[in-house]
């Protein structure tokens, strides 16, 4: 039995086909419009239905849920000719002045078109997460991983439905290797393209502060909806670039809050970032929570320094005080050095269900507390089933 799975997205990547509304696909280099423009649009998938609940039902080493392999088979089928369909949300955009008296004329965005869509979804008591991909992935790639976390994101065990929003940057989806075997080519331009790309992403958040604020000012009644951010590896310079446009743009030192919950997944950003002196120092701002997930063993950073995703806070007295700021240590589960993507699997993504659902940090079972570190928790092994098996898994494409 085939299903049909739906997503949202918004991108800053150049279109491939004749139609940019109705586009084949998205490519690995910027819009022809600019860095910071921005299509937001919809997109359908099928796919076999047994293959998602297997993927789901799975017992892996890191728990239940394999959703790695499920991202692995949403990518290979949004690979296939025509198994997409594109629908980017067409612009209304005129040089004269809009009124009520011409309405056809009026500017419309395909921002609003989208934030009305998510609006209506939200009130029926849908949360809503926004997911910013990491270095050397395609567009098709992307959408695997979006879908595939939004699937785990409502899995059986879940205690809040969520719906997501894919923001895809033009990471190559390739990689260049350099004499010495290192592929530092195709990272360095990822990383230009990534904070380039933070632009795009603190004006797309700038037009959702906006569009709350004309609900709120027409009197339109709150949902119980939140939004979260979850962002992935190189997603996290992304979004360091983008909480210096938000700062920009904002009124003093005072930021929107906008966000439930932010989580950072392996991020591959320096380890003193959310310090006091850090370039993400004001995260918390824009938040009520933030949740940092690393692994001591991640291949990713071995040749990056001290980087977030595989050392944790580099001072976690420093970070806010406040405890909105948490670090996850994901390592006695992850082990395999060529993990990077365990927010997809098992007590990883159920730990993040879990912030969703509003659960307390310190009520969950499967992880305990650091001793003598604040805020900090271990996932813990010994809460895993006996008896866990191992599909083979893709080969990641870990930065040098």
């Amino acid at each position: 039995m085939m299903s049909k799975l739906n997503l949202y997205y918004a991108t800053n990547r150049r279109h491939s086909g004749n139609n940019r509304w109705n586009p084949d696909c998205y490519g690995d280099d910027f819009s022809s419009d600019g860095t910071e423009n921005l299509r937001f649009g919809k997109l359908t998938l099928e796919a076999d239905e047994n293959e998602i609940r297997k993927c789901l039902k799975e017992e892996t080493k890191m728990g239940k849920g394999d959703g790695e392999g499920l991202a692995e088979y949403l990518s290979g089928l949004a690979n296939e000719n025509g198994a997409m369909k594109i629908s980017a949300f067409e612009e209304n955009i005129t040089k004269t002045k809009s009124s009520e008296q011409n309405p056809p004329n009026a500017t419309r965005y395909g921002s609003l078109t989208m934030f009305e869509e998510i609006q209506k979804i939200m009130k029926k008591s849908h949360d809503v997460l926004i997911f910013i991909h990491g270095f050397n992935v395609a567009w098709n790639d992307a959408v695997g991983s979006a879908l595939a976390l939004q699937e785990m994101l409502n899995s059986d065990d879940a205690n809040k439905s969520t719906l997501v929003v894919l923001f895809s940057w033009p990471s190559d989806g390739r990689l260049l290797f350099s004499s010495d075997g290192r592929s530092l080519s195709a990272y360095i331009s990822d990383r230009k393209d990534a904070y380039e790309s933070g632009c795009a992403v603190g004006r797309g958040i700038l037009k959702l502060r906006d569009f709350l604020c004309r609900l709120r000012h027409n009197g339109v009644e709150r949902c119980n909806g939140e939004f979260h951010l979850l962002c992935h590896s190189m997603g996290n310079y992304v979004l360091q670039s983008t909480v210096e446009k938000i700062a920009q743009f904002s009124n003093g030192s005072v930021l929107p809050c906008i966000f439930d919950h932010i989580f950072m997944c392996a991020p591959d950003v320096d380890d003193n970032v959310l310090g006091p002196d850090g370039a993400l120092a004001c995260l918390h701002k824009i938040t009520r929570n933030v949740t940092v997930y690393f692994n001591t063993e991640d291949s990713a950073f071995k040749l990056q320094g001290d980087r977030l995703g595989a050392t944790g806070f580099d001072c976690p007295s420093r970070v806010h005080s406040k405890t909105k700021i948490h670090q996850v240590d994901c390592s006695p589960i992850v082990k395999g050095w060529v993990e990077h993507s365990y927010y997809l699997n098992g007590q990883v993504n159920k730990d993040i269900r879990d912030s969703i659902a509003g659960e307390h940090q310190s009520g969950r079972s499967y992880r305990k507390s650091h001793s003598g570190t604040c805020n900090t928790w271990i996932m813990d092994k010994t809460s895993l089933p006996k008896k866990t098996r191992s599909r083979r898994r893709r080969q990641e494409r870990p930065a040098p």
